[in-house]
């Protein structure tokens, strides 16, 4: 009799939650955050690149993102990339560099960013339910294939749910804590 791998199950779980992390990061709050322009993709040398990978960003002020490009002839797609991004953002160029002042948000705005936040946060508990399908599944086929009792099936499967409900339940409480932080004024 072997024991399932919960390591890969919970591994894949953190990652959700991370991934959903790293979406939070780039939701505006009214603060500048270099996070904030992670998502924005540049058409630069023929493919579309990270802003990252063609220019250094910053955050000089509370409300403002600089962009120093390495390359002058991409100023101009670093400046139409941000603008075209869906961040609300009005970049305005200096030679090389790039200032992106960031706006308070209006009310509006932040409603319409909760809504945002709340489906990053579906997505994430998508993918550890997915997590769980897939963990269940191994354990159907282990018991058909008699690695384990029907009796560790049914302890391995509680096992995976409150794993699944853990992870859910920092999923809400990161939605939460986000949202605060977005109708914070």
């Amino acid at each position: 009799m072997t024991d399932p791998d919960l390591s890969d199950i919970t591994r894949r779980m953190d990652g959700a939650q991370e991934a959903l992390r790293r979406e939070f990061a780039g939701l505006r709050t009214g603060r500048a955050s270099a996070a904030l322009l992670e998502p924005v993709t540049v058409d630069a040398y023929g493919a579309a690149m990270p802003l990252s990978q063609v220019s250094s960003i910053s955050v000089p002020e509370p409300r403002m993102v600089t962009v120093q490009v390495w390359d002058r002839s991409l100023v101009g797609a670093v400046e139409k990339a941000i603008r075209s991004a869906g961040l609300g953002l009005n970049p305005a160029v200096d030679g090389q560099l790039i200032r992106v002042p960031i706006p308070a948000l209006s009310e509006e705005r932040r409603v319409e960013l909760t809504r945002v936040a709340a489906k990053y946060a579906e997505q994430a508990r998508v993918a550890v339910r997915n997590v769980r399908r897939d963990g269940m599944e191994m354990l159907k086929k282990m018991e058909k294939d008699n690695d384990i009792s029907k009796d560790e099936h049914h302890l391995w499967s509680e096992e995976i749910q409150t794993l699944t409900d853990d992870h859910i339940k920092e999923i809400d409480a990161a939605l939460v804590q986000k949202d605060e932080e977005i109708l914070q004024v």
